[in-house]
């Protein structure tokens, strides 16, 4: 499991899912000037819901490593969610004026990237795999 690369791309994704579920999304001044700390799902519940889908497709795609063509598919389907919500981000970022944003917001870009990383590790391997059975077919058929 863990000697393909696209397994340890996946694994890099999940850690990546893991501290952006624990970190703060940014922070924001009440009245009295203090700072105070927004969460992902305290403020915006959907974006919480979409964590946990990510999360889901993500650790999914981790677990499907018998199955690469299924795999390919959750890992280019969490790619694309988290494109999307580097893409709300983004959103919330030009459009809001008063949140200051960590460095967590630019996450979801790296989890992408990483996911179509395994998505294309996995495809290279189901295409390692077809080559492999079709010489034991020629293989067979000359005998």
């Amino acid at each position: 499991m863990w000697q393909r690369q696209q397994t340890l791309y996946l694994l890099i994704a999940a850690i990546l899912v893991a501290v952006m579920c624990f970190n703060n999304a940014y922070t924001v001044a009440n009245p009295e000037g203090l700072l105070q700390v927004s969460y992902w799902k305290l403020q915006a519940p959907y974006f919480g819901i979409l964590l946990g889908i990510l999360a889901f497709l993500v650790l999914l795609s981790l677990v499907t490593f018998k199955s690469l063509i299924l795999q390919m598919r959750l890992s280019s389907l969490s790619g694309i969610v988290a494109l999307g919500m580097q893409a709300w981000l983004a959103y919330m970022y030009f459009t809001f004026e008063g949140p200051v944003f960590s460095l967590t917001v630019i996450l979801p870009l790296g989890i992408c990237v990483f996911c179509f990383l395994a998505a294309r590790g996995a495809f290279q391997d189901q295409l390692m795999v077809e080559s492999a059975m079709r010489i034991r077919e020629r293989r067979k058929h000359k005998k």
